[in-house]
C-alpha cells in the first residue's frame, strides 16, 4: 500500500481542543494600555495574524489569568469578520500582550497525533474552508463553535511527516514575513528622511550640514502661516503633479470586464506600498467607455470613498475607479516624494476633520490644501536617496507574490500526499 493510501482521513474531535474567548466589556476598551483584545479583523484573508497600528482595541481592566496569549498559541476565527476568512488560523506573535473575546478561539492539542502547525496550514485548505462554511450558522454574521470545528474531517499522515510539511510551508512563509518587515522598515525610513527634510528642514546644505540647525535662512510665509526655508514656497499638491480622475465601466457591457487591464478601486488597497495587482480587470473596450486612462507605473493613487486616504503607487499600468485621484507626478523619477507628500496631505485632511466624520476626499480638498513646496533640485536630490528604497520594497512585494503562489499551490499537494516532504 503507497503511503498516500495510509493516510486515513480523521475528524479533530479528540486531536485539539477549541477555547472560547472571554466577554470583555467594551466599556473598559482604552485608546491605549497594555493589553490588546484580538477579533477575527486581526487577521488576513490568507490566515495569518494582522498587527494594525492605531486600530488596536486596549483592555483596561481585570481579566482571567488564562486568557492571555502566550507567544506561539495557535487561535481560530469563529465569526466570519469579511469573506473567507471563518475558520482563519494564526500564531500569536508576541508573549503578555493579546486577549482573545468571544470571537476567536485558542486551540490546543489534546493527542500527540495532531501537530498545531501542519494544523494551522490544513485549516487554509479549500476542503477545511468548505465544511467549515456548509455548517456556519447565521445569516448576515456567520459563525462557527468548537463542535464544528471538532468534525471537520482531514487526511492525518504521521505526526512526524506532519511536522515536515508544515517546516516546508513555514519556510515560504518566514520569507514573506522578512520582506514585509524590511519593507515596513524601509518605507519608515523614507518618511523620516522625508519629515527631516521637508518638515523639520534639516536637508543637507551646500556644505552638506542639516539646513536649519546650521542656521540656513527661514523666511515667513503668509500662505502656510509659518517660517519655511527662503526660496521655498507653499502651494497644493498639483503642483509636484498632475491630479486625475478615473471612472467605470458599465456592469451592463460583459465585454467591457475580465480583461488584461487591472482595474483600481479602494478596495484593492490592503497596505502595501505598490499595487501590483487588482481584484477587477477590464478589457480595452472598457477602457475606451470609461473616464479613466491608463495610469503608468509610478502613479501615485488616493482612495477618495470608501477606505478613504489610503496612498499606494501603482506598480504596473492600470485603469482606476471615479472614487480614487491619481497622482501623476510631473518628473517620473520624483514618484517617492509624491507618495510621500501624499501621505502628509492626507494627514492634513485628518487633522482638519478632527471632531468630524473623514469619509471622503474632494477636488477642493486637494486644491485648497496648502503644503511646502520645495525647489525641483531638492525634490530630485530627495528621490535619488530614497527611491532605492522604494525599488527594493517593489521588489520585496512581488517576490511575495511569487512565494505566496508557490505556498498556496505546494498547500494542497502536501495536505493529500501528492508531493512528499523528504
Amino acid at each position: 500500500m503507497s503511503e498516500i493510501k495510509a493516510w486515513r482521513s480523521s475528524a479533530l474531535k479528540g486531536l485539539i481542543h477549541v477555547k472560547h474567548g472571554f466577554p470583555f466589556k467594551s466599556e473598559y476598551f482604552a485608546d491605549a494600555g497594555k493589553h490588546v483584545v484580538l477579533t477575527p479583523g486581526n487577521f488576513w484573508e490568507s490566515g495569518g495574524f494582522k498587527y494594525q497600528p492605531g486600530k488596536e482595541k486596549f483592555y483596561d481592566a481585570q481579566f482571567p489569568a488564562d486568557y492571555l496569549h502566550k507567544r506561539g498559541d495557535l487561535i481560530v476565527a469563529m465569526t466570519e469578520q469579511a469573506e473567507g476568512l471563518l475558520g482563519s488560523m494564526a500564531f500569536v506573535p508576541e508573549d503578555g500582550r493579546y486577549l482573545h473575546n468571544q470571537r476567536i478561539g485558542k486551540v490546543t492539542a489534546t493527542s500527540g497525533d495532531i501537530d498545531l502547525g501542519f494544523l494551522y496550514y490544513a485549516f487554509r485548505t479549500q476542503s477545511v474552508r468548505t465544511q467549515l462554511s456548509n455548517t456556519a450558522s447565521g445569516s448576515k454574521v456567520r459563525h462557527t463553535s468548537p463542535e464544528r470545528i471538532y468534525e471537520v474531517s482531514l487526511p492525518l499522515p504521521p505526526v512526524e511527516t506532519q511536522k515536515g510539511i508544515a517546516a516546508a510551508l513555514s519556510v515560504l512563509d518566514a520569507k514573506i514575513d522578512l520582506n514585509n518587515r524590511i519593507n515596513a522598515e524601509l518605507e519608515a525610513l523614507a518618511k523620516t528622511i522625508y519629515d527631516y527634510w521637508f518638515v523639520q528642514f534639516d536637508f543637507p546644505d551646500d556644505n552638506g550640514r542639516p539646513y536649519k540647525t546650521s542656521g540656513g535662512r527661514m523666511v515667513w510665509n503668509d500662505t502656510l502661516k509659518r517660517e519655511i526655508p527662503a526660496g521655498w514656497a507653499g502651494d497644493n499638491i498639483g503642483s509636484v503633479a498632475d491630479v486625475l480622475g478615473g471612472g467605470t465601466p458599465t456592469k451592463a457591457n460583459n465585454s467591457y470586464w475580465n480583461g488584461d487591464i487591472p482595474f483600481f478601486t479602494p478596495t484593492d488597497a490592503t497596505g502595501d506600498t505598490f499595487q501590483l495587482v487588482t481584484e477587477e480587470t477590464i478589457t480595452e473596450s472598457g477602457l475606451a467607455n470609461c473616464s479613466s486612462q491608463t495610469f503608468d507605473r509610478g502613479v501615485v493613487f488616493i482612495t477618495a470613498r470608501g477606505s478613504v486616504g489610503k496612498v499606494v503607487i501603482a506598480g504596473r499600468a492600470m485603469a482606476m475607479n471615479q472614487s480614487c485621484y491619481a497622482l501623476r507626478p510631473k518628473t517620473p523619477e520624483s514618484y517617492p516624494y509624491v507618495f510621500l507628500h501624499a501621505k502628509r496631505l492626507v494627514h492634513h485632511l485628518k487633522v482638519k476633520a478632527s471632531g468630524s466624520t473623514f469619509n471622503s476626499i474632494v477636488t477642493n480638498d486637494i486644491d485648497w490644501t496648502q503644503l511646502v513646496r520645495p525647489p525641483t533640485e531638492k525634490i530630485l536630490a530627495f528621490c535619488a536617496v530614497t527611491r532605492p528604497m522604494f525599488e527594493r520594497i517593489e521588489r520585496g512585494l512581488r517576490e511575495n507574490r511569487e512565494l505566496t503562489q508557490l505556498r498556496d499551490w505546494l498547500l494542497p499537494l502536501l495536505m493529500n500526499g501528492q508531493v512528499r516532504v523528504a
